[in-house]
């Protein structure tokens, strides 16, 4: 293959690289906004389930939260949520909750946070393609 050949082959790949890169940073720019957090004590349907954060309260490494939840049938409705501490997931350690149904029960769930530093705190809990977020602290 003559020299020519390579550096025609070699222009038209780095204007194909710029053109992507030119598309993802229009999809970037042109992308929506993140929904607003809820409020801790507000309803929110997150797929087919209803989620209500009741209260959340840190002490001793460990942040217990309290929430309704129900709505649909799930073996284990807790495994969905996730914390992240400090620009750090943390998973669930515990939970009292028990399998869902049509009905809502009161339960907690526990994350330890005795490693985590500073004090922001987000809860998040997904269901299928949908998400809800609750800052705690």
């Amino acid at each position: 293959m003559k020299t020519r050949n390579l550096l025609l082959l070699a222009l038209g790949c780095g204007l194909a690289i710029m053109l992507a890169g030119a598309v993802f940073f229009f999809q970037l720019a042109t992308q929506d906004t993140v929904d607003p957090p809820v409020a801790v004590g507000e309803a929110v349907e997150v797929g087919d389930m209803a989620v209500t954060v009741i209260d959340a309260d840190e002490s001793a490494g460990r942040l217990v939260v309290t929430i309704e939840i129900g709505g649909t049938v799930d073996d284990d409705p807790a495994d969905e949520f996730r914390l992240i501490a400090s620009a750090r997931p943390v998973p669930v350690s515990a939970s009292d909750c028990l399998r869902s149904g049509s009905e809502i029960q009161v339960c907690t769930v526990t994350f330890d946070v005795g490693d985590a530093d500073g004090s922001s705190r987000q809860l998040f809990y997904e269901r299928g393609d949908e998400q809800a977020r609750w800052i705690l602290s």
